[in-house]
This record gives C-alpha cells, sequence and structure tokens, in this order.
C-alpha cells in the first residue's frame, strides 16, 4: 500500500504540471485538463502493479488520459448525431460551445425516459449503436416490423419532446454554435 501511494505522490511532484499540461491539450480546457488528469489517476491506481517506476505510471497516465478523451469525444459525436435524428428534423450538424453538451444530455436522457424499456433499446441499438433495423430485430429477437413499429412510435415520441425543446430555444445555440444542414444520410 505505501509504495503506491509514494509513486502517487512522486509521479504528481514530479510530473503533475506536465500531466496537467497534457489534458489541457486534449481539452483546450484547464479545468477539463486537470479533471482528465484525476480520472486518469485513478484509474491506473485503482488496481497498481508492483515493480512499477515513474516513467512507467506516466505512461500508463497518459495513455488512459488520451482514451478517456478520445471516449468522451466520440460520445459527444454521437450524441450530436443522434439529436437531430431522434428530433425527426433535417440532419444537421451542430458545433456546440463547451457549455452546452451537459443540457443537451439532460434532455436527450429525460427525453428516453419518456420510452417504454422496448422502444429504448430499439433505439440506442439503432441511433447509438448505428446497427440496421435488420441487426436491432437479431439482437432483439423480433421481427423487422416489431422493431419499426418500435422506432416510429419513438421517433414520434421524442420528436415532440426535442423539437418542443428545440423550439424554446435550445440552451447553447444561440451562441457562438454553428448549424448547417447537410445532405441526405
Amino acid at each position: 500500500m505505501a509504495e503506491w501511494s509514494e509513486l502517487l505522490a512522486e509521479l504528481v511532484e514530479a510530473r503533475g504540471t506536465e500531466l496537467n499540461r497534457y489534458g489541457f491539450l486534449l481539452c483546450g480546457n484547464r479545468s477539463e485538463g486537470a479533471d482528465l488528469f484525476q480520472d486518469a489517476l485513478v484509474r491506473v491506481f485503482t488496481h497498481p502493479k508492483g515493480g512499477w517506476t515513474v516513467r512507467d505510471v506516466e505512461g500508463y497516465v497518459r495513455r488512459t488520459m488520451l482514451n478517456r478523451y478520445l471516449d468522451q469525444y466520440r460520445r459527444a459525436q454521437r450524441l450530436r448525431l443522434l439529436l437531430p435524428r431522434l428530433s425527426g428534423g433535417p440532419q444537421a450538424e451542430v458545433v456546440p460551445d463547451h457549455g452546452e453538451g451537459a443540457d443537451r444530455r439532460l434532455d436527450l436522457l429525460a427525453a428516453l425516459d419518456t420510452l417504454t424499456p422496448r422502444q429504448r433499446v430499439c433505439v440506442v441499438l439503432r441511433f447509438y449503436e448505428d446497427l440496421t433495423v435488420a441487426q436491432v430485430a437479431h439482437r432483439m429477437r423480433l421481427s423487422e416490423g416489431t422493431v419499426k413499429r418500435h422506432l416510429s412510435d419513438a421517433s414520434s415520441r421524442l420528436s415532440a419532446r426535442l423539437s418542443a425543446r428545440m423550439s424554446a430555444g435550445w440552451s447553447g445555440l444561440e451562441g457562438p454554435a454553428h448549424v448547417s444542414t447537410g445532405g441526405n444520410r
């Protein structure tokens, strides 16, 4: 126990500033970069291995920071692609500012909570996992027609919920966000 805590203290003292800067460069925001660094420390030191050096641990922490950042980015990308598809509107590419993401996620989660469990699973598999209707049907052991019905019902419900929110002025869209309607997809 003492070995890993000493290693952690040594890492933070010797390389903490550099790792925080690395987080900042990844995120473009100091507080998000610091959070990324802290998350990586927790992940790496949750199950420490013996015989590590500060250099070894720094490599693991850097890789963990990169993976966590990419995971967050992918989630944000999926959310940006998912919301217009679920609202029934035209495909739009939204480049949001950093503040709107949490509000949009909460709105989407609240809208998803209005769905039945099967509708929700169909929506998540179809739009978040990007499976075809046939793949969703196979995974859920339903007919394609049943999946299409669930998706249609879910789309109506989500469209009503999210369109009302968007027409009321989705937080963050009035500011520096850029919206452009894309082609058919």
